[in-house]
């Protein structure tokens, strides 16, 4: 409770700083998503589309729950999936509570998403792409054993964040401070989930393939 009120005070604080006394400061940060709009392409509208969609609710839900059976039945036990499904459900939960306070205007540019225009603060993908595939990473960079396949999945789960993170400013979708303050609420809880379940839950069984012979009456003959 403590840790997510903590949480929630800091962006809510931080987002009132931005909207109200710093906000002509910071006003330059919008060059970045002017030069992005002013770059666009039709395949690049396209790439950053399908990256935006990697962390939609409706991709991020399908994942997680795929991702929770999948470690239940390799380890055997909840501690991984208990630690996935907490990241990825506080910092939506705290997420969804600092929209609902900080009213921030999208960037001056064409969005290329239908979406609310005063709920930039902060970045709700960027945020679900660290709990989601953050934590994945976390998982697999502890939990397997096969070197070439761990840096090939931890390559693609740690590139994620960066390239959604870019995908929403190129769709004048987030400021870029939106998208900051929305990956270091995705990194709070990724830190949290994993240390309030992890390094306590003991260590796993081993996932192993296993072909059960049938067992025959000469088995337990003893030949002289």
């Amino acid at each position: 409770m403590a840790p997510g009120l903590i949480v929630y005070l800091v962006l809510v604080g931080c987002g009132l700083l931005l909207t109200r006394p710093l906000r002509g400061i910071i006003a330059g940060e919008d060059e970045v998503n002017r030069g992005f709009a002013e770059g666009r392409t039709h395949d690049w509208n396209f790439a950053t589309h399908l990256m935006s969609m990697a962390s939609d609710t409706s991709t991020v839900v399908p994942v997680l729950l795929v991702s929770v059976l999948l470690m239940r039945w390799i380890f055997r036990r909840w501690a991984e999936a208990v630690t996935l499904v907490t990241a990825v459900a506080l910092q939506e939960t705290v997420f969804l509570l600092v929209v609902f306070v900080i009213h921030r205007q999208r960037p001056d540019v064409p969005h290329l998403d239908p979406a609310p225009p005063t709920s930039s603060f902060p970045s709700g993908h960027a945020g679900a792409a660290v709990a989601l595939y953050g934590t994945l990473a976390v998982i697999i960079g502890w939990r397997m054993r096969n070197v070439v396949l761990k840096v090939a999945l931890l390559s693609v789960l740690m590139s994620l964040p960066f390239l959604i993170s870019a995908s929403r400013m190129y769709r004048g979708m987030h400021h870029p401070s939106d998208v900051l303050f929305g990956v270091a609420n995705g990194i709070v809880w990724v830190a949290i989930a994993v240390h309030a379940f992890l390094p306590t839950a003991g260590q796993p069984r081993p996932f192993q393939w296993r072909v059960v012979r049938p067992r025959l009456p000469d088995d337990d003959r003893v030949d002289a």
